[in-house]
């Protein structure tokens, strides 16, 4: 299999994140890969072939993650022609680049449009992947795994939801890594307006009812195809749990990831959630968990096999590829 990640930037790539975890298993898999970053990319002329400057992946015996990442950085870029992929795997963070480069954003997805007409398998699926990226997305599931909540720019209208239901979360109906992630204790909260205006800066709001349990973290959960991603027995899932007086969970704002035992709850959601995710085309996604509730989908980018590994001390990433490998045979 001839694979590419697409990645924001090459060089800012960090080695013990997801990306690299997956792309050391296809080299470990026997397979061809590369890494293109989002401004790396040549259309045309003439037939309008995609063309891009890649950095070929090379996982020696003696390697770390470290050494691995910094050879495919030292590299010198060759030019491929992407129309000859068998896979491309979108691990670009559009929201990451919404802000400093707006150009960059939606490229993931344009890019992976063209080149799942032209027969290459692209995961997650770039038609979808645009919507999913948005919260907006768990609307779309069952209303029994979902808490209620409301998407607006509308301050007076945040001021009602919270007077209504109570104890809820605003965060931006975009947005990643806990920014502007505030808790509303009910509508007359003395720095409501404040929250509010600071979540609005960056678009659209969504409100989430609180659910009960949420004080103490979430879980993410890992789904494969619509299923459960497993790896010897092991799920690839973990609890994130709030350190100090910050309420949010994040690995990126000082949370700490411990073991969870998948139970009733989980599974039952999972089965909510996998037939659409599959007509989706969402191959490989995360989803965050409080009790019996979805409370956010990342289907862009999902990260945190780091904490699998480390948990577990398994590495569920040859799974993952086994599985996309299937796919470019289908």
């Amino acid at each position: 299999m001839k694979l590419a990640f697409f990645v924001n930037d090459v060089p800012t790539e960090i080695d013990e994140y997801a990306t690299t975890r997956l792309a050391r298993a296809a080299v470990q898999g026997g397979h061809e890969v590369w890494y293109v970053g989002v401004g790396d990319v040549d259309a045309g002329p003439g037939d309008g072939e995609l063309t891009a400057r890649a950095r070929p992946a090379e996982f020696r015996p003696d390697d770390t993650l470290a050494t691995f990442m910094e050879r495919v950085k030292e590299r010198a870029a060759e030019r491929i022609v992407l129309d000859d992929l068998d896979a491309l795997f979108l691990r670009n963070e559009s929201i990451d680049d919404l802000r400093d480069r707006p150009w960059a954003s939606p490229l993931g997805v344009v890019f992976g449009q063209m080149l799942a007409e032209r027969g290459v398998t692209v995961v997650n699926n770039p038609s979808c992947l645009g919507r999913a990226t948005s919260k907006l997305y768990l609307e779309e599931f069952p209303a029994k795994i979902r808490p209620r909540s409301l998407v607006t720019r509308d301050p007076a209208a945040i001021e009602r939801f919270a007077a209504e239901v109570g104890h809820c979360v605003v965060k931006p109906l975009y947005g990643s890594k806990g920014r502007n992630v505030f808790m509303i204790e009910n509508q007359d909260a003395t720095n409501l307006a404040q929250m509010t205006e600071a979540v609005l800066q960056d678009g659209y709001a969504i409100v989430q009812e609180f659910v009960d349990g949420g004080e103490n973290g979430d879980a993410r959960i890992f789904l494969l195809e619509g299923r459960l991603l497993e790896r010897d027995g092991k799920p690839a899932a973990f609890r994130r749990v709030p350190t100090g007086n910050d309420p949010r969970a994040n690995i990126s704002t000082g949370g700490r990831s411990v073991p969870l035992e998948i139970g009733d709850s989980e599974r039952t959601i999972i089965e909510a959630m996998g037939e659409k995710l599959v007509a989706d085309g969402m191959f490989f996604v995360g989803i965050d968990v409080i009790g019996t509730k979805v409370v956010e989908i990342n289907a862009e980018s999902p990260g945190g096999l780091q904490s699998i590994e480390r948990l577990y001390d398994i590495d569920v990433c040859p799974t993952i590829i086994e599985a996309l490998e299937r796919r470019t045979k289908d």
